[in-house]
């Protein structure tokens, strides 16, 4: 049927054929019906938001189809950067110009962040990083690229919204992998907002097999899995401990760090299988007022010898000052372990006498407080930390990794008065 179809088209008609997205598109690329100001598009990595979003632009600005509105003429195009608005949304691969047939190719003016088209319909480059340059500019519709990315997004999106008021009807189409952010929320919140999702699953055809097969086997049916590959947007959980708006803002961290501790928490199980072994490493300030988490060093499915090489490898990579390890079930067994690897690392055995949610209160008050950072994403880890409630751990397992977390601010900031060191540089 398809060789038949294709023999039938003439040599014009197959070069237009790439073109024409209405034929090739997946029902969640497509704009949909009805009278909306905000189409967003929430998908898992991978899933065919940014060529949606590119085609939707190229829809507005030809404005050959039934759907639109009239031909857009003045389109803002705002990402998290402007590197990530050349490269991703105007260069890339699925972006605005690999999209467009070359008699309609846009062209990009460097000096002055736009893409022209033959048409005269204009594409102004913008960056969320920097809401002010939204005052002034107007347009008629909007391209907007990883919203729930955006560090300074309720200033960049609330600045954009004033800025559409050109024509008949504004619009603007929104792609983004979710996150349990506000801005995003009340976006869909709104009574003018249509939404669109879609998985990575979908798009797998134009995706690499070991890509598919890696990500779903590392992170299949874990709360990180279900936001960056099913595209779902994950509320917080009844009576959590930490919230996902929470933890996207604790990035960051002081410089100068007087302790350094790596916490452990073994597992229970050994081998193939094993449970995993959580290894959080941690520092503190020379007051003692604020604490940074350095690195999420977690091992899954290693043996006693190998997660204790991981932790003590942690220990030297961080210039850590003790390794602080749960003995509940090992006892003096973990320690032999540690020091069959090295003799020399300071070490401390801590039990725990108080349940798991117990021991986290305290340290998520820390977070409350602001005097807990993150340097960096650690996905993993804060994805256990989104399940820890007041009524349990939420998720499947044990959250070894908070677990560990636990023990490495307690023991900087919570325990018995420790010595402090001068400050040190990492």
């Amino acid at each position: 049927m398809q060789a038949e179809f294709l023999a039938s088209l003439s040599e014009g008609e197959l070069l237009a054929l790439p073109y024409l997205f209405d034929f090739w598109a997946m029902a969640h690329q497509l704009p949909p019906e009805g009278d909306w100001k905000s189409w967003v598009i929430l998908g898992g990595r991978g899933a065919g938001k940014t060529r949606a979003g590119a085609e939707w632009v190229r829809r507005q600005v030809e404005g050959s189809r039934p759907l639109d509105r009239g031909v857009s003429s003045r389109m803002a195009l705002v990402g998290e950067t402007l590197d990530q608005v050349r490269e991703v949304m105007i260069f890339g691969d699925s972006g605005i110009l690999a999209c467009s047939p070359p008699d309609r190719r846009p062209v990009w003016e460097a000096t002055r962040k736009r893409l022209v088209w033959p048409n005269g319909a204009v594409a102004q480059a913008f960056s969320a990083h920097d809401p002010e340059a939204l005052r002034g500019p107007q347009f008629d519709a909007a391209w907007v690229d990883e919203l729930a990315k955006w560090k300074r997004g309720e200033e960049a999106w609330d600045m954009l919204q004033f800025c559409l008021r050109l024509g008949d009807n504004p619009r603007q189409c929104v792609t983004t992998t979710p996150r349990n952010v506000p801005v995003l929320k009340r976006l869909l919140d709104a009574d003018s907002t249509m939404m669109s999702t879609a998985s990575t699953q979908v798009n797998r055809a134009n995706l690499a097999a070991s890509f598919m097969a890696e990500v779903t086997a590392r992170y299949g049916g874990t709360r990180l899995g279900a936001q960056e590959l099913e595209g779902r947007l994950l509320q917080d959980v009844e009576g959590a401990l930490w919230t996902v708006g929470q933890l996207a803002d604790c990035r960051g961290g002081e410089a100068g760090l007087a302790r350094v501790v790596v916490a452990v928490d073994p597992p229970v199980t050994g081998g193939d299988r094993a449970d995993t072994c959580g290894i959080v490493v941690a520092g503190v300030t020379a007051d003692g007022e604020r604490a940074v988490v350095l690195e999420d060093a977690s091992v899954q499915g290693c043996s006693p010898l190998e997660w204790a090489k991981a932790a003590v490898a942690a220990y030297y990579r961080h210039d850590a000052d003790r390794v602080v390890a749960e003995v509940n079930q090992g006892g003096e067994l973990v320690e032999a372990i540690i020091r069959q690897v090295d003799r020399t690392v300071s070490y401390r055995g801590v039990y725990a006498s108080r349940g798991k949610v117990c021991r986290a209160e305290p340290v998520a008050a820390l977070y409350e407080q602001g005097r807990v950072r993150h340097r960096g994403r650690m996905d993993e880890l804060e994805g256990q930390m989104a399940q820890m409630a007041i009524g349990g751990f939420q998720g499947s397992g044990s959250p070894d990794r908070v677990d560990a977390l636990v023990w490495a601010l307690t023991e900087l900031m919570l325990g018995p008065k420790q010595a402090r060191p001068g400050v040190r540089a990492l």
